[in-house]
């Protein structure tokens, strides 16, 4: 047996039919540094602090059910024969994709019903998200739900507790440890986000750096995954980071001829990055 051996209980703590994983545990531990790191940032934007932690709450409630959704969904032969695991939460099972879908469409709404930027929003809130990942993919690396393919390589990570969520062909054999690959990319593109937005100021750029730089990440990080091809050779949460990366692109572009036809015709002004200035 060659790696890092993970011989964990996914589980924490029994009580009656209670059950405290890892992976939840890392979950509500992300939900609250991204607060934390979302009252931070409004220091700097200026918006009014009690619709930070309201809006916290609602991205999490979108976001958990996006996410879960979006995993049953591609599980769907599996859970349609075990609907009682649909809403086992604590065993793992939640697709990032999905997950900020679902807080997207939440904080859209949330910024229309309260009549807030949403550039300014997403801001706020895109550090804190970025941890929040990095955080809950500790929680993949303890449960293996995030598991990679077989690999030889020093740092490989064979899971032998038999709690562990990974198909049982890859159980007590060496994989690439993804969430660790994840965790890595992830921290980079926070560093370059928390010195980038000294300099990219405007309302909404902080959200066009880290859509690009993680769907970019994402997209080749999982040719190391285990999962079932879609087209093309490209898995499922490949064709989506491609999507994600080109509309980004397409973003950057859009403003950057809007910014060149502003100044040719003496507007001074800039629009925010996701649509006109909006004003504190």
């Amino acid at each position: 047996m060659s790696g890092i051996v993970i011989n964990i209980d996914p589980v924490i703590l029994y009580f009656g039919g209670f059950e405290l994983s890892w992976h939840s545990l890392a979950i509500m531990l992300g939900i609250i540094a991204a607060m934390l790191i979302a009252i931070y940032e409004d220091k700097r934007k200026g918006l009014p602090i009690n619709e930070i932690y309201s809006l916290t709450l609602w991205v999490v409630l979108g976001g958990v059910v996006g996410a879960r959704l979006f995993h049953v969904i591609d599980e769907w032969s599996f859970y349609a024969s075990n609907p009682a695991l649909i809403l086992q939460f604590q065993r793992g099972g939640l697709a990032i994709w999905g997950g900020l879908a679902g807080g997207a469409v939440v904080t859209v709404a949330y910024a229309r019903v309260k009549h807030l930027p949403l550039a300014r929003l997403v801001d706020v809130m895109t550090p804190g998200l970025l941890v929040a990942q990095i955080i809950g993919r500790f929680g993949c690396l303890i449960n293996g739900d995030a598991y990679g393919g077989l690999t030889d390589l020093p740092w490989a990570f064979t899971y032998t507790h038999p709690g562990a969520l990974l198909p049982l062909d890859l159980r007590g054999v060496p994989t690439h440890p993804y969430p660790l690959y994840e965790v890595i990319w992830n921290g980079l593109v926070l560093l370059a986000i928390w010195r980038l937005r000294h300099i990219f100021k405007k309302d909404g750029w902080v959200l066009l750096i880290y859509l690009p730089l993680y769907s970019l990440g994402r997209f080749f990080l999982t040719f190391v995954r285990q999962q079932d091809v879609t087209f093309g050779g490209l898995q499922q949460a490949q064709m989506i980071a491609l999507f994600v990366f080109v509309a980004s692109v397409a973003m950057w572009i859009y403003w950057g001829r809007k910014r060149a036809l502003m100044v040719s015709v003496g507007d001074k002004s800039e629009p925010s990055a996701l649509g006109q200035e909006e004003g504190r």
